[in-house]
């Protein structure tokens, strides 16, 4: 589940290229998914599903033995996702690899990640194999900051906090692992890039990068909240998100692990090869 979002869609990639078996799941599956068409052996299977649609997942879920998990944030993701959980369980699938989030605590200062540890304690309720991917920050998330990069700043309230990011096909390559690999199945892995890497050295490298002096300012969390729903359009549990989560980069200082090189025997992506790659985003 998940086919055409960031981690998903690299996971499918790298399932189709390897030559796995894979059925890629879609709420459209009218438009194309990238990397489902292709000469692909076997052939990727592309079906509608939707988790809001409990008979899509039962016809969905015919046949499968593993599930892949990611659902985008919001307010009703805990009820969604378990209620997958349960319908995956029915359907025999035996082992779920589910996207979580850094901090994923009861007690948690970040919402959604209190949303993501209840929907883990019931994967273990249900008594599934389940792997749980908690990836920090993803690069591709950064494509997002390209207006203001072009406007010359970066807005945030981490101060000189480092922050971790991760490029999701790496997440995507660690999915593929999890999946494919009965060593690396059952356990709860922290992703990170190479490095963590302050609002302030992002600004810095962005001018290297646009040859644009871009600089980096640091607002009050209310500041911050009020200009993403403002200026940004955003919901605001999704300001609130944003907002908790660069707070929490603050009260826990992150650094990053060696998880990715672990499991692939290869380095992470690292976030200047990222920049490099989407240069033109950042240009004006």
């Amino acid at each position: 589940m998940g086919a055409t979002g960031a981690t998903g869609n690299a996971l499918l990639h790298s399932l189709a290229a390897s030559g796995t078996p894979v059925r890629a799941l879609t709420r459209t599956p009218h438009r194309p998914i990238p990397g489902a068409a292709g000469s692909h052996r076997p052939p990727v299977d592309v079906q509608y599903a939707d988790a809001a649609d409990p008979r899509s997942l039962h016809t969905a879920f015919k046949g499968a033995g593993q599930l892949f998990l990611a659902m985008a944030n919001g307010p009703a993701q805990v009820e969604l996702e378990t209620r997958v959980i349960d319908i995956a369980a029915h359907a025999g699938i035996g082992h779920i690899v589910k996207i979580s989030a850094p901090a994923a605590e009861p007690d948690s200062p970040v919402a959604v990640s209190r949303g993501h540890h209840a929907v883990e304690e019931h994967l273990r309720a249900v008594g599934l194999t389940h792997t749980v991917l908690r990836p920090y920050a993803f690069t591709q998330n950064l494509l997002r900051l390209a207006p203001s990069v072009a406007q010359g700043v970066i807005l945030g309230t981490t101060g000189d906090a480092p922050c971790n990011y991760i490029d999701c096909r790496d997440i995507g390559d660690v999915a593929a692992a999890a999946l494919t690999r009965p060593d690396i199945a059952g356990g709860t892995y922290t992703l990170t890039g190479p490095e963590a890497v302050s609002y302030p050295e992002l600004a810095s490298r962005l001018t290297a990068l646009t040859g644009h002096r871009i600089r980096y300012v640091d607002l009050t969390p209310d500041e911050l909240r009020d200009h993403l729903i403002s200026k940004a359009l955003m919901p605001a549990w999704l300001a609130d998100h944003v907002t908790e989560i660069q707070r929490l980069s603050v009260t826990r200082p992150e650094a990053p692990t060696t998880t990715v090189s672990d499991i692939l025997g290869r380095p992470p992506r690292t976030l200047d090869a990222f920049l490099h790659e989407h240069r033109a985003h950042f240009r004006r």
